[in-house]
């Protein structure tokens, strides 16, 4: 979609995101919410650098990658003031090293087992890392994410660990046509978050991080604090999925 020269490109851009702005403080206002209390986070997974550091000059300050070795390049050749890097992938055991030391928070947390990792190294690197649950609301079996039923539990355990900031939950809900379909899944992981909070209150569980491109609006609507988004502001993607 983009190839053209820089100065369309960032036109492009700036169209596409004043659009997605409007629309998530329309979504806000249905709800009777701030525009305010929602983070954008752009999905630069597949994007050169060139788009991050344009989304950059545009106002946009959170950037979701899903995967370490592209994501390592990007956030070593951009680091400018007040920028957060987000891993919203799924991330393997063996690269919590690598993905503690490099981004600032790690939506995709989809085990025990994983946030113990991501505990042992950040604890060795003296950090404390922003983490979320993502939870597999809908169970769909090509996703991966703690199953609803296992939520509480999980979550128990994880808040005892060291080094980890609960800040709250993730889900990816299943792709439809029509975006009313999937309203109940947000509204699920708005009331596991309601259950949570009064569960293990050791952490306040503020962040609900769903909705993305066709969807979003519809997850503001249910409580969604941030929303991922990557094709309506950059195109469609390189790869094909």
């Amino acid at each position: 979609m983009i190839n053209h020269d820089t100065d369309n490109q960032l036109q492009i851009l700036s169209e596409n995101l004043t659009h997605i702005r409007t629309r998530i403080a329309e979504a806000a206002q249905r709800a009777g919410r701030s525009p305010d209390e929602i983070t954008l986070v752009a999905v630069s997974k597949t994007k050169p650098l060139e788009l991050v550091k344009m989304a950059y000059t545009l106002g946009v300050t959170d950037f979701g990658e899903n995967r370490v070795q592209e994501a390592q390049t990007k956030i070593a050749a951009f680091q400018p003031q007040g920028l957060r890097w987000h891993m919203i992938g799924h991330v393997q055991t063996n690269k919590a090293n690598k993905v503690v030391s490099i981004f600032d928070s790690v939506q995709s947390v989809d085990s025990l087992h994983l946030a113990q990792a991501l505990s042992q190294q950040a604890s060795q690197q003296g950090k404390r890392l922003t983490v979320l649950l993502e939870i597999n609301v809908a169970g769909e079996t090509s996703k991966t994410g703690i199953p609803l039923a296992e939520a509480s539990t999980v979550a128990q355990q994880v808040v005892a660990l060291p080094g980890l900031d609960v800040a709250g939950l993730m889900t990816v809900a299943p792709l439809v046509e029509n975006p009313e379909e999937v309203r109940p899944v947000f509204r699920t992981l708005r009331e596991l978050r309601a259950r949570l909070q009064e569960e293990v209150p050791q952490s306040r569980w503020e962040q609900l991080s769903m909705g993305m491109t066709d969807d979003y609006p519809v997850a503001i609507e249910e409580g969604a604090t941030i929303v991922r988004i990557g094709r309506a502001i950059f195109g469609e993607r390189v790869q094909k999925q």
